[in-house]
């Protein structure tokens, strides 16, 4: 089974829908989203795809009602758990999902899962913990780091491959960036080394 595992959308149509065309293209049969969609229109998109897509909240999930209104239209793809984080057994393999890199680690300690996926700090990693393969797909939006990226989780293989996408479209400019940088303390991001 081919999971593609999506987070950070931060209303980025253009760039969503690159990764959509590019999981078509990969037969993939399922998408995780990580959550911070931040409005219902992103949720309609991924409901109107032939594949399923099962989504956990972000701490940018704005439209709440809209975006559960989504799973519930006739041929919706999309289903949204209750939560940040979510217990799945997908393809033989046991997942954990969470868009907070702080659940992610002591999951994948536990040693209970085969797989663990985060977001929320939008910068990509693949790492192992106690046999557990630990991803953050990275951001979709490319607001942060100015890569558009996606994970695929081959539970055949038990292997993650990690795809930027091209032609995307990012807010990241010069001004952006050099903002940040100097008001970082005062912005109290939480995820403050992706603008570097």
């Amino acid at each position: 089974m081919k999971i593609a595992v999506i987070s950070d959308i931060h209303e980025n149509f253009h760039n969503l829908i690159l990764a959509l065309r590019d999981m078509q293209n990969r037969r993939i049969d399922q998408i995780l989203c990580l959550g911070d969609l931040m409005n219902a229109g992103i949720a309609k998109v991924l409901a109107a795809q032939t594949i399923p897509c099962y989504m956990i909240w972000g701490n940018n999930d704005g439209e709440k009602v809209d975006i559960v209104k989504a799973c519930y239209r006739e041929n919706s793809a999309l289903t949204v758990s209750l939560n940040t984080y979510d217990f799945l057994e997908l393809g033989g393999k046991k997942i954990f999902i969470t868009h907070y890199d702080d659940l992610a680690i002591p999951m994948a300690k536990s040693s209970l899962y085969d797989a663990v996926f985060y977001g929320h700090n939008h910068l990509k990693k693949t790492e192992t913990i106690n046999n557990t393969i630990v991803v953050n797909p990275g951001e979709l939006c490319a607001q942060k780091t100015g890569i558009s990226s996606y994970a695929i989780y081959d539970t055949d293989t038990n292997n993650v491959e990690t795809i930027e996408l091209e032609n995307i479209i990012t807010l990241k400019s010069d001004l952006v960036k050099e903002y940040l940088e100097q008001y970082n303390e005062q912005l109290n991001f939480r995820s403050k080394y992706s603008f570097k």
